[in-house]
């Protein structure tokens, strides 16, 4: 990767902070999984030129690597995005992207459990310090003004989700030297679409919606989070994660709020 690995983690981090927003938009007009749905399709047609260009490396592990694959995109993509829009629906787009402090936490703990990557107490300190850094930039107002009792389902799905997102960091870091970056998260994306179609088909159907009830700027919302978010950041945060520790990686997501 030529852009250097903080840039190209703090662009992925904006996007996805973005997302937030651009996900509680597209949900004034489109349900949440059939949103999910979309924006995985959109994903994977992004990547469809690098799936069939290297769909040799892909298939090469046989069915294993198939069934890795398969739960590293349930993770990442199918569940991760269906519980995180579910629970947008059910909250505030500032209360769900606090929830992202949780992740840094969440990967330092799960890499050193399945990964062995040491928790150094300088790794801690800098863990310590740029949470103190997000509270204070945020400020005591915006804090006391986080209303957890009224969003208690969607904070909670969101939290999940933020869980599952670090799960599939650190499972993702595992397959990165057996696949390669571009491969893993294209593939991840592709299982994911094809896993997600069939739960938009029937919200489609069991709500009698139709796409052409989606708003223009619904429809922007969703192009936004395919092509941005679910393109864009995905392959920029993989590449990332090659050249260094998910720990240090996962501080970026700090930057989230």
């Amino acid at each position: 990767m030529k852009m250097p690995v903080p840039v190209a983690l703090l662009i992925a981090c904006f996007l996805w902070a973005i997302s937030f927003i651009a996900t509680k938009e597209a949900l004034k007009s489109v349900p949440p999984l059939t949103l999910v749905s979309l924006r995985l399709i959109i994903a994977a047609l992004c990547f469809a030129p690098l799936l069939v260009r290297r769909r040799a490396t892909i298939f090469a592990g046989g069915p294993a690597r198939l069934g890795r694959l398969f739960v590293l995109s349930l993770f990442g993509t199918g569940l991760h995005y269906g519980t995180q829009t579910i629970g947008i629906q059910y909250t505030t787009a500032s209360n769900a992207s606090l929830w992202a402090m949780t992740c840094p936490l969440s990967i330092t703990l799960i890499a050193a459990l399945f990964l062995g990557e040491r928790v150094t107490v300088r790794k801690a300190g800098g863990i310590a310090l740029a949470l103190a850094g997000v509270l204070t930039v945020l400020g005591p107002d915006l804090i006391r003004g986080v209303d957890l009792r009224s969003h208690l389902l969607g904070d909670g799905l969101v939290f999940v989700s933020i869980f599952m997102w670090a799960v599939f960091t650190v499972y993702g870091k595992r397959l990165n030297a057996e696949l390669g970056a571009l491969e893993l998260i294209g593939a991840a994306t592709a299982i994911g679409a094809l896993c997600m179609l069939p739960a938009g088909i029937w919200e489609m159907w069991s709500l009698g919606f139709s796409p052409d009830q989606a708003t223009p700027r619904a429809w922007g919302a969703v192009i936004f989070l395919g092509v941005t978010c679910g393109f864009l950041a995905n392959l920029l945060y993989f590449l990332a994660l090659v050249k260094t520790e998910s720990q240090k990686v996962g501080v970026y997501l700090y930057t989230i709020p």
